[in-house]
């Protein structure tokens, strides 16, 4: 079976996730693809990856983690690469002139190029995302953007595809990506195996935000509070009315709704609204329950309740947003009214 060749690029201070992510979701994959047999020939072949990782002169590198990590060989001599996967990290910061130019020259030689958090950085010091889509880390992307003005950074999303090029967000989002590929290159079923060994979802969409609404939000100083945030998090489907959430935090109903507000900046229903589209927008990616299933189990009561909040959270109601980000339509999802988009930040 033909295999195709994902090579990973080594330097000195790289992110060890930003590396060892990937390299397991490939790596993972054509082991599914070894145990499965053929899968018949799937946007031009039917085989899993030969991973190979290099650095500029061959030489192992140092992470930002003190980990050493011994590549397989020198960029120079590696074979022309169908994937290039530019990983991220603090060296990211210092100029590296020898492999810039590296990339310069190999990067338009490959089918797909790849970043991962600052990985992105590498690829725009060497003139390779110039009128594209991309994204970074977050803590990067104004500086990404000041220091390259014809590159459009988007800090939003955890990963941007923009036709050859796919740029991901900070450490954990290039698993993302990286089963994103996988699902691209050889179906659904070697990404969800892959997924599930691996313990992760198989489809947060590229477009979900960097920050889940626990990680956005601030986290309450006070213990209670606190203690009522994850509460929200774990029973979407309870009743979350300002009252029950302020005899849980043993306070009235006033002083908690105002305690809230001023500890996470978000006031309790606010808070509620998010978690429960959040936690829809889970169940309608990675499960194939129907919408009014969906609906009970995060809360919303109704259908319609739920069609309204995604409406107004992310312009899409909840089918549409099913057969934009799961890759099985759901047969029993009724049709939605045209909508006219908006973007939500």
């Amino acid at each position: 079976m033909e295999q195709r060749t994902v090579l990973v690029v080594l330097s000195e201070g790289v992110q060890s996730l930003d590396v060892t992510g990937p390299v397991e979701v490939f790596t993972g994959a054509t082991r599914c693809v070894d145990s499965l047999g053929s899968l018949g020939s799937l946007n031009g072949f039917d085989g899993g990856y030969a991973v190979r990782t290099a650095s500029m002169d061959g030489a192992p590198v140092r992470t930002s983690s003190g980990l050493t990590l011994v590549p397989d060989g020198a960029l120079p001599d590696a074979p022309a690469p169908d994937t290039l996967l530019v990983p991220g990290g603090m060296g990211t910061r210092f100029p590296d002139p020898e492999l810039t130019g590296w990339l310069r020259v190999h990067g338009p030689r490959a089918r797909r190029l790849v970043s991962v958090c600052t990985g992105a950085i590498r690829l725009a010091e060497a003139g390779l995302l110039e009128g594209r889509r991309v994204t970074t880390h977050w803590a990067y992307c104004a500086k990404l953007a000041k220091d390259h003005p014809g590159i459009e950074v988007d800090p939003d999303p955890i990963y941007v595809r923009d036709g050859h090029v796919a740029t991901s967000a900070g450490v954990t989002a290039g698993i993302d990506l990286a089963l994103a590929l996988v699902e691209e290159d050889l179906g659904r079923e070697v990404a969800l195996t892959v997924a599930r060994h691996l313990v992760v979802f198989l489809r947060r969409p590229g477009n979900q935000a960097q920050f889940s609404v626990q990680l956005s939000s601030q986290t309450a100083r006070r213990e209670p509070l606190r203690e009522v945030q994850q509460w929200i998090t774990e029973h979407p489907a309870e009743d979350l009315s300002v009252a029950v959430l302020a005899a849980r935090a043993r306070l009235s109903p006033r002083h908690f709704a105002r305690a809230f507000r001023a500890e996470t900046g978000l006031t309790p229903g606010t808070y509620v609204e998010r978690v429960r589209v959040e936690h829809a927008r889970r169940l309608l990616e990675d499960t194939s329950d129907g919408v009014e299933e969906v609906s009970r189990a995060c809360g919303y009561g109704t259908p319609e309740a739920m069609r309204r909040a995604f409406v107004k959270a992310l312009g899409a109601a909840p089918a549409e947003y099913r057969r934009r980000f799961h890759p099985t339509p759901d047969p029993t999802a009724p049709p939605d009214p045209p909508l006219t988009p908006t973007h939500h930040r």
